[in-house]
């Protein structure tokens, strides 16, 4: 739920920056720096352990495997 209420504030925050450049423009004026600067972004950038990169880089081979055949087989099927 907090996940869903901080995407949702971050959400709000990019509609009222929108908001005040639009209201800015519709002045005639240029918008100032402050009024248009994106939010801040809380939290930070997501860790992902070696095994769960080594997961997704072996289903990634493995789709990309499947793709090849199936496009070698309709290759040669013509």
């Amino acid at each position: 739920m907090e996940a869903a209420l901080f995407g949702y504030q971050v959400e709000k925050e990019k509609i009222d920056a929108k908001i005040r450049e639009l209201q800015v423009q519709l002045k005639g004026k240029k918008a100032p720096a402050a009024a248009v600067a994106k939010p801040a972004k809380a939290g930070g950038k997501r860790e992902m352990s070696e095994e769960a990169r080594e997961r997704i880089a072996a289903a990634q081979k493995k789709r990309w495997a499947e793709f090849h055949k199936r496009k070698a087989a309709a290759q040669s099927g013509d």
